[in-house]
């Protein structure tokens, strides 16, 4: 490794940090080889749901060269989304704390954006795409490899010092960096989220049956909710966040200090009753620039109408 990728790695890392981001580490770019299996099975087993798109660009999704031609380096990034606020009215059907405030994709695209133009004008031109969860990336497995936690069993990220609300993006450049070391992993014989998920989706350790957890539901699902999960979503109207409340690692998640990520000042105050006569006024201002808007307020609507009970 020349003294110039050791040097603009370390850079790149301050700058990252220097933009907000949680953490900063860099793979060699390159075939996932064991990845590819397990992703596989995941598809043949229909884990996906009806998540159609996972089927697309299969081999993309292994190979970052592929999404950028000549790229030697993968940069992964962490954002902290963790909010100790909470809704107000323990009865409310509940939303992920990812979505409280403005839409991630906004939020990180901007800074990674920043990010290389400042690698343009320091390193000198580079070839290169910024990804937020939006293309065929495998950005948990890039992270791990990267250094920067390790795949639980309940499939997330998970980080020794800040545990796992975060969220995850990735520069893939035409530079050579210094990489990082894998991370070990550190779920021992713990088996909390498995226990605790309300769908039983974790069906065995690192294996999450996507088309059961409440996530996919609430999110992903476009068809009606089916009736065998009435009862089983403990109220969750937008995401679910059961798995990473009862990870021990989450005891060092600390207030993230991103102010796009405040909740929206109405959102945390709105009871049971709020929610049960939500208006698509309401909504639009509410959910304003909000992630919430992918399941769009029929979604929403849909969502809160299925939960068994809003007292």
């Amino acid at each position: 490794m020349n003294n110039s990728a050791i040097k603009n790695a370390q850079w790149i890392k301050e700058q990252a940090l220097a933009l907000g981001f949680l953490s900063c580490g860099i793979s060699k770019a390159g075939f996932l080889e064991d990845e590819a299996p397990r992703l596989e099975q995941w598809l043949n087993n229909k884990q996906h749901g009806k998540m159609g798109y996972m089927e697309n660009h299969f081999d993309k999704r292994l190979d970052p060269t592929l999404l950028v031609p000549g790229a030697k380096s993968v940069i992964s990034l962490t954002l902290n989304y963790y909010s100790p606020e909470k809704q107000i009215d323990p009865k409310a059907p509940k939303i992920s704390q990812y979505a409280y405030g403005t839409d991630y994709h906004i939020v990180i695209k901007e800074k990674l954006k920043r990010l290389l133009e400042f690698i343009n004008d320091q390193i000198g031109a580079v070839d290169g795409r910024v990804f937020v969860d939006s293309a065929p990336v495998m950005d948990k497995a890039w992270a791990a490899k990267s250094g920067l936690g390790w795949i639980g069993k309940n499939s997330n990220l998970i980080s020794k010092q800040a545990g796992s609300f975060f969220f995850i993006a990735e520069l893939i450049l035409d530079l050579e960096l210094e990489t990082d070391h894998v991370a070990t992993d550190h779920c021992g014989s713990c088996t909390a989220c498995i226990d605790a998920c309300p769908t039983e989706a974790i069906k065995n350790p690192y294996q999450v049956d996507g088309s059961k957890c409440i996530s996919y539901f609430t999110i992903e699902l476009k068809d009606a909710l089916p009736n065998e999960f009435k009862g089983k979503m403990d109220d969750w109207m937008f995401g679910c966040d059961v798995c990473q409340d009862v990870c021990p690692w989450n005891k060092f998640s600390k207030p993230n200090e991103e102010p796009l990520f405040n909740p929206h000042p109405e959102l945390l105050k709105m009871t049971s009753n709020d929610w049960k006569e939500l208006t698509l006024e309401t909504f639009k201002e509410v959910f304003k620039d909000s992630a919430v808007k992918r399941a769009k307020f029929e979604g929403l609507s849909r969502n809160i109408s299925f939960l068994k009970e809003i007292n």
